[in-house]
This record gives structure tokens, sequence and C-alpha cells, in this order.
């Protein structure tokens, strides 16, 4: 698909706090068969108290890759029980900091079991005429989020919508990305561990 699916933002939708989207999200997150999808496209975001997150902006590299290995149980339970995640993450070069951190952090998601796939920025710009690919969940079946960040990159809650004749594009459009995209894993390795640790 190579046509930008309907606006999700001016979709019939219910604006979810985020602890209302937390709550809703995990009603069918573990019980939930299928894939569920993955957008990814800003390059910043704030992930909070993570400490591996904070390590690597303090500018201790090292001990920012040793705390997202010392995580991999708290990872490992973050993935659904049933259903496969798939998630497209959309790259930039240069790599922002974040970006770096996080391309680690997804290698290790890879490596539990979820399906990553990268695709460059560039390869989505014919999809961008109306402004950057939305930051999307979609469950199988049921509803997407759009969800929703501050100036900071802090997720602030979701829009849910349901209509499947916005969500069903939106699924293939995703699907078609991830088909073409490359293997996370292989990226990581070829692009990503050879660079210099991130300036915090």
């Amino acid at each position: 698909m190579n046509a930008r699916p309907p606006r999700i933002d001016s979709a019939d939708g219910r604006v979810l706090p985020l602890r209302e989207y937390a709550a809703d999200f995990l009603v069918l997150f573990h019980e939930i068969d299928g894939v569920i999808w993955k957008l990814e496209r800003a390059q910043d975001f704030d992930e909070g108290d993570n400490p591996s997150w904070n390590a690597m902006r303090a500018g201790d590299w090292e001990r920012s890759l040793a705390l997202l290995e010392e995580a991999r149980e708290a990872i490992a339970a973050d993935l659904p029980a049933r259903a496969t995640m798939r998630r497209v993450r959309v790259v930039e070069w240069p790599l922002t900091p974040y970006m770096q951190w996080e391309l680690h952090l997804l290698a290790l998601r890879e490596r539990l079991g979820e399906g990553c796939r990268v695709v460059a920025a560039e390869d989505v710009a014919g999809l961008e005429a109306d402004g950057p690919l939305p930051e999307l969940v979609i469950f199988p079946g049921h509803h997407a989020y759009r969800v929703r960040y501050d100036e900071r990159g802090a997720c602030v809650g979701a829009r849910k919508v349901a209509d499947p004749a916005v969500v069903e594009p939106w699924t293939e459009l995703v699907a078609s990305l991830y088909d073409r995209a490359e293997d996370l894993g292989d990226y990581v390795r070829r692009r990503v561990e050879p660079l210099p640790p991130p300036a915090p």
C-alpha cells in the first residue's frame, strides 16, 4: 500500500488519559490472539524513570547496556502472553541518542520473541505529505490506539478508534511496511553496534 489511510486523528474515537489508556490496553493485551501491530515514528521519547535510559542520559553507556540485560525478565513479561507482537520502527540518520539506545532495547525485545523490523524514514516519505506517520498500536479485530505524547515525548494517553473503515487500512499499511522492512537484529548488528556511545 502506497497511499496514506484515512486520518486517524479526526476519526470518531475516545481520548483516554494515560491511566485509563494503560488500564484499557491491559484488558486485551495478554488475552488476545493474532498479531498486535505497533508503528513507531518519532525519534525521541521520554522514558521517565527507566534506569537504562537514564544511565545513557548521564553518559554511562556501558552501564546503560548492562541495565538493559538486567531488565531482561521484566521486558519478557511485557510481551503479550498469547498474541504475536510485530513492531515497525521508522529510523532517521544520524541517530538521536534516544534512537541509538532504543534500537538496543528493541534488539533485546526481538531476542525475547517480539517481531521487530526497521524502515528508513526516506522510504515512508511518500506517506508523510500531510505530516509524520502516527504512533499506533493496533489490536486485531478490535481497535487502534493513536498514542499521544507531550512536547517532551512522554506518553500522556491515547485516542482509541474502533471504526473498521479507519483501523483496517492502517493495519494493512503497517503490515505492508513490516513485510518490506529489514530485520531489526541484523540492522542493529550491522549499523548500530559499531557506533561510538551516544553523546548525552
